[in-house]
C-alpha cells in the first residue's frame, strides 16, 4: 500500500525489522486465550488499527487482538515477551503524535472490550474505571451522581479515558482544574512480563516509595499496559459563563490571557483561535452563527464556571473590563445552552477542520504562560522562513498553543526537507522561552527526533533505563518516545 511505503520513507529507521513476525502456531495460541472472534486478521480491523488522527501515516499490525479480562491481557503480554513479538496498546485511535500506530507490526492490543464503569464511590469521591470507557460517557455518568472529572480533550466524545491517562490529556479545562495525572490515583497495569501490579493507593496522600502511578500517567503505553483506573473526583458545579471575545490582532489576544490572570482571575477555560481557526470551523460544521468581521484576527473563548451566579456575573463582567484596553470587536455574551454548545462545538472541531483544508503537521507546544505573544510572532515569522501557513488555536490560559502547519502550495520537497528545520527551530524557541515540546498530545512517533532539545544525554539515558527496568525486550509499543 503506498501509505505504508510513504510512512516508512518519513521514518527510514523503522525498515529493519528486530522482531519475530507473526506465524499461524502464534495465531493459534492467541485463539487458545481469546474466543476466534476476538483474533482478527481481517483487512477492516488492520487497517483501523494501521492509523490514527496523526496526518497520513499507516503501519499494519499483523494481528489486531480484543483481550476482555486482565488476565487475558496477562497471558497475551507473557507469551509475546517470550516469543519477542511487538505489541502496541490501542484506544480509539484520536491520538495526534503517532502515539498507538504499531511500526514494528506485531500485535495490535485493540482495548475497546474493557469499557465498563466498574465503581462510583460517591463516599470517597472516587471512580474505579476500565480504560476502554468513552471519556465523555465517563463524565456524563459522574455528572448524573453529582460528580465532576474535568480533564476534555476535544475529542472527548470518542477517546478512550486509557488513551487520555497514556497521553496525560488536558484540554479546555486544564487551566482551572489540571490534567488526567492530577486526578489519577491508582492503576491496575499488565507489564511486559505478564505480570500484573497495582502502582499506588486510593488516597489523595501517598509518600510510600517511588511514585510509580505518575510514571505511567503519560508514558505512552510503552511501560505497561493500563486494565484498571482509579481517578479522584470533586462535586459538579452548577453554573457556567461564556465569553466570545474578538480581537483585530492576534498577538493582543494573547497579551490579554495573561492579563487576565494578573488580575486576579482563573477561568474554567481560556481559548485561543486564530481567524483561520474559527472560520474553518465555522464552514467544516456548516454554522452561520458568528459574526467574523474582516478586521478580526482572533478570538478568545472565556468561561467561569462555579455555583453561585452573582459571582459568575461579577467575574465576566471583570473580565470583559479587562479585555476592553485591546482593541477588541464586540464581545458575545452565550446567553443559551444552545449558543454555548455552539461555541464549543466550533472550538472542538477546528482541529478536523483544518484536517480536512489541506495535508497539515499539528505541534503541540507548551510555554509559560506570559510568553505567548512571544510565540506566535516567533511562528509567524518562521512561516515567512521557511515558507509554510500555520493556523494557531489552543488552550491559551495555560500556555498550550497547537500550531497547525498546513502543506497548502508548499512543495513535497521543501514539506519533507525543509519544514523539519523549522519545527526544529521552532522548538529550541519553545525551550528558550522555559517551554516544552508537547502539553497534552505526547512525543510518540512524529516528535520524538526533537527530544534532544528538551532533554540532554543524561536525562535522555534515565529515561532510556527506566525503559529498560519495565520493558527488557522493548516489546510494548517499541518506535515511540526515544530514536533508538
Amino acid at each position: 500500500m503506498n501509505t505504508q511505503n510513504n510512512s516508512l520513507a518519513k521514518f527510514p529507521h523503522l525498515c529493519t525489522m528486530p522482531f519475530h513476525k507473526i506465524n499461524q502456531q502464534d495465531i493459534a495460541y492467541f485463539k487458545s486465550i481469546l474466543e476466534d472472534s476476538y483474533v482478527l486478521t481481517d483487512s477492516e480491523h488492520i487497517d483501523r488499527c494501521a492509523g490514527d488522527q496523526t496526518e497520513d501515516l499507516y503501519y499494519p499490525p499483523e494481528v489486531v487482538l480484543q483481550p476482555g479480562t486482565t488476565g487475558e491481557v496477562s497471558s497475551i503480554m507473557k507469551y509475546c515477551n517470550e516469543q519477542n513479538i511487538p505489541v502496541t496498546p490501542r484506544g480509539a485511535g484520536t491520538g495526534l503524535s503517532g502515539g498507538a500506530l504499531p511500526v514494528w507490526g506485531g500485535v495490535a492490543l485493540d482495548m475497546k472490550r474493557f469499557n465498563k464503569i466498574l465503581h462510583i464511590d460517591k463516599r470517597n469521591f472516587q471512580v474505579t474505571t476500565e480504560p476502554g470507557v468513552i471519556t465523555q460517557v465517563l463524565q456524563e455518568a459522574l455528572k448524573s451522581e453529582g460528580l465532576f472529572y474535568p480533564p476534555d480533550p476535544a475529542s472527548k466524545g470518542s477517546c478512550f479515558i486509557g488513551g487520555n491517562v497514556s497521553e496525560n490529556s488536558g484540554g479546555p479545562r486544564a487551566v482551572k482544574y489540571g490534567v488526567v495525572k492530577d486526578y489519577v490515583l491508582n492503576l491496575e497495569i499488565v507489564l511486559a512480563n505478564g505480570e500484573i501490579i497495582w502502582t499506588g493507593a486510593n488516597v489523595l496522600k501517598n509518600a510510600t516509595g517511588y511514585n510509580l502511578t505518575q510514571l505511567i500517567v503519560g508514558s505512552e503505553g510503552t511501560l505497561g499496559v493500563i486494565t484498571k483506573i482509579v481517578l479522584r473526583l470533586i462535586p459538579a458545579v452548577k453554573h457556567d459563563l461564556l465569553l466570545l471575545v474578538p480581537f483585530r490582532s492576534a498577538v493582543e489576544a494573547c497579551a490579554a490571557v495573561n492579563a487576565v490572570f494578573v488580575a486576579g482571575f482563573t477561568p474554567s477555560a481560556l481559548e485561543f483561535m486564530e481567524r483561520d481557526a474559527l472560520e474553518w470551523s465555522m464552514r467544516y460544521v456548516q454554522s452561520t452563527g458568528i459574526d467574523l468581521p474582516a478586521d478580526i484576527a482572533a478570538h478568545l473563548l472565556i468561561e467561569v464556571d462555579g455555583n453561585n451566579m452573582d459571582e459568575l456575573y461579577r467575574d465576566a463582567e471583570a473580565i470583559s473590563q479587562i479585555v476592553q484596553q485591546y482593541d477588541i470587536g464586540e464581545i458575545l455574551f452565550a446567553d443559551s445552552h444552545e449558543q454555548k454548545q455552539m461555541l464549543w462545538t466550533l472550538r472542538r472541531k477546528v482541529g478536523e477542520a483544518v484536517k480536512s483544508n489541506s495535508i497539515y503537521k499539528e505541534e503541540d507546544t507548551v510555554v509559560p504562560r506570559a510568553e505567548l505573544p512571544e510565540l506566535l510572532k516567533i511562528i509567524k515569522e518562521l512561516g515567512v522562513e521557511y515558507g509554510f501557513k500555520s493556523v494557531c488555536y489552543g488552550h491559551a490560559g495555560d500556555g498550550n498553543l497547537h500550531v497547525n502547519i498546513v502543506k497548502g502550495d508548499m512543495s513535497d520537497e521543501d514539506w519533507k526537507t525543509k519544514l523539519p528545520q523549522g519545527i526544529r527551530k521552532l522548538f529550541k524557541e519553545v525551550v528558550r522561552m522555559g517551554g516544552t515540546l508537547s502539553g497534552e498530545h505526547g512525543i510518540g512517533l512524529v516528535q520524538k527526533e526533537f527530544m534532544d532539545i528538551a532533554f540532554n544525554s543524561v536525562q535522555l539515558a534515565l529515561m532510556k533505563q527506566i525503559k529498560q527496568v519495565f520493558d527488557p525486550q522493548g516489546i510494548l509499543n517499541p518506535g515511540k518516545i526515544f530514536m533508538s
